[in-house]
């Protein structure tokens, strides 16, 4: 069996990579990243490193590596004889990585099983994002021809890869707990041999529980944290006064979850608490700067803060935690990275309104448009 995997990078490798090796695939890593294509391909073998309260040491091989900008036509080609796609490359990338799954799909043999697409990424739906992208560039009616080639399985993907040594190499440090989440019903009876992958038959209550639990709750720590000057994620969430205000956010997203998806309030609770002690792990050496990153992504409609603060105000709740997570995140201005430097020109050159909608994406309308407003009011005059 054989998988192309788009994303050569700490979580290609630490994760998917990872369990597709142990699911016996041979993988192909694609990127655009000469330097790490090139070690890949004059290596045979690397270790992924799992920390915590169960360590354990993975070596990862049967693996090739192609680098996606100067060798497309012979990614296309692995890609029309494969069995599985899969990508972890950020949902803003997925459109780049598209045409070339597209092409693959014309020069697939209609004799062979339909290929086996799956974006792993921290965004709700991203197969279907994918997919929209394959359609627009190919065409509708080119589309059309080939859509019976493949099969697109939405994905929920849950494992923290922290920022790795310098001289870590292709070696790669994880947490010893992962989720990956894929929806059964595209595969009929016929799901991927994916053993540690878990195959649902509705995924959007586990793509919502994880963004609005994992990626909220370690985002806020970050946010938090930052405002309060620690450097690393397990440092901020030993603060008392960080960690009572990231288990009131996550409490609230309980709270949506339990009475949108029906999950039992004791079960959500724990879920919760697992997290709480994953962002606690001291072998996990991520940083604040780096979880904080792309804030202007993460403030935006869909995502993790606006994304349950919306809903629970439609329900005529006042999301209190999640706005303060808000207004830690707009005041993240950590001057490497470019999306917060973006936001806070936004900030000082936007009236709060109009820098509330653009941020957000909420209409004035919305129910939790002046609620946010008066947030950005309040960080724009320092309050």
């Amino acid at each position: 069996m054989k998988a192309v995997h788009f994303g050569a990078g700490n979580i290609g490798r630490g994760f998917v990579g990872l369990i597709l090796h142990n699911a016996a695939y041979e993988v192909v890593f694609a990127d655009v990243n000469a330097e790490l294509i090139d070690a890949l391909a004059s290596s045979t073998s690397y270790q992924v490193f799992e920390v915590g309260m169960s360590p354990r040491t993975w070596t990862v091989d049967n693996y090739r590596a192609l680098n996606s900008a100067t060798h497309e036509a012979e990614v296309v080609a692995e890609i029309a004889t494969a069995d599985i796609v899969t990508t972890a490359v950020g949902p803003n990338i997925l459109r780049f990585v598209a045409p070339v799954i597209g092409r693959a799909l014309q020069a697939r043999s209609a004799d062979l099983p339909p290929l086996q697409v799956m974006a792993c990424e921290n965004a709700i739906n991203a197969t279907d994002a994918l997919r929209g992208h394959i359609v627009a560039s190919l065409g509708a009616d080119a589309f059309a021809e080939v859509e019976a080639k493949a099969i697109f399985a939405n994905t929920a993907v849950d494992r923290i890869v922290p920022g790795q040594a310098p001289d870590a190499g292709l070696d790669v440090t994880v947490e010893d707990f992962f989720e990956w989440a894929i929806e059964s019903p595209p595969f009929g009876g016929a799901v991927p041999q994916i053993a540690e992958a878990h195959f649902v038959p509705d995924l959007a209550p586990y793509i919502e529980r994880k963004l609005f639990t994992v990626n909220t709750g370690h985002a806020a720590t970050a946010y938090l944290g930052y405002e309060h000057g620690v450097a690393t994620i397990a440092e901020a969430i030993s603060v008392p006064e960080i960690f009572t205000a990231v288990k009131a956010v996550l409490h609230e997203t309980r709270d949506l979850l339990v009475e949108k998806h029906e999950f039992d309030e004791a079960v959500q609770e724990t879920y919760l608490e697992k997290n709480l002690a994953r962002f606690a792990n001291p072998y996990l050496p991520d940083t604040v700067d780096r979880v904080g990153r792309a804030p202007l992504r993460k403030l935006s409609r869909t995502e993790r803060f606006i994304g349950p603060a919306s809903q629970l105000a439609e329900r005529g709740v006042e999301p209190v935690a999640l706005l303060e997570a808000v207004r830690a995140a707009l005041r993240f201005d950590f001057a490497g990275d470019e999306e917060a430097v973006e936001l806070q020109g936004i900030l000082a050159t936007l009236g709060a309104a109009e820098a509330t909608e653009r941020i957000t994406g909420l209409g004035a309308e919305h129910p939790l448009f002046e609620m946010v407003r008066r947030v950005v009011v309040s960080v724009q005059s320092n309050a």
